[in-house]
C-alpha cells in the first residue's frame, strides 16, 4: 500500500510538470515523463512485491534507499528545498517504512502459503 502511495505521489507530480511545457519551459517535457516512468516503476515494482519476487524486493528497496540519500542531500544542502512535515514525511517516513516492511525474511511471513 505504502508503495502504490509513493507511486501516486509521483504521478501526480509528472501530471504537474505538465503544463510548463506548454508555458515554454521545454526541458520539463522531460522531467514529467521521467516522473511518470518512475511511478510507473514503482507501481510495477509494487506489484513484483505482492506477487512475492525476489528481484521486486531488491529494486524496491534500491530505490527507496536512493530517495533516501535525494532527501538526504536536499535536506543538508540549502537550496529552497521545502522542509515541512509534509515533505519529511513524504521523503523520509514513506521510504524508511517501505525498507522496514521489506527486509523482513520471506520464511519468517506469517502470511505465506506453502
Amino acid at each position: 500500500m505504502l508503495l502504490l502511495m509513493q507511486s501516486v505521489f509521483w504521478l501526480i507530480a509528472g501530471i504537474s510538470a505538465a503544463p510548463f511545457v506548454l508555458g515554454g519551459e521545454v526541458f520539463m517535457a522531460g522531467l514529467a515523463v521521467a516522473t511518470l516512468l518512475l511511478a510507473l516503476g514503482t507501481c510495477m515494482g509494487a506489484i513484483g512485491v505482492l506477487w512475492r519476487r525476489t528481484w521486486a524486493r531488491v529494486a524496491v528497496i534500491a530505490l527507496e534507499v536512493t530517495c533516501l540519500f535525494g532527501s538526504a542531500v536536499l535536506l543538508l544542502v540549502p537550496l529552497g528545498f521545502n522542509r515541512g512535515l509534509v515533505s519529511v514525511l513524504v521523503n523520509v517516513a514513506v521510504p524508511v517504512a517501505v525498507i522496514v516492511l521489506l527486509r523482513k525474511d520471506r520464511e519468517a511471513s506469517p502470511s505465506r502459503v506453502p
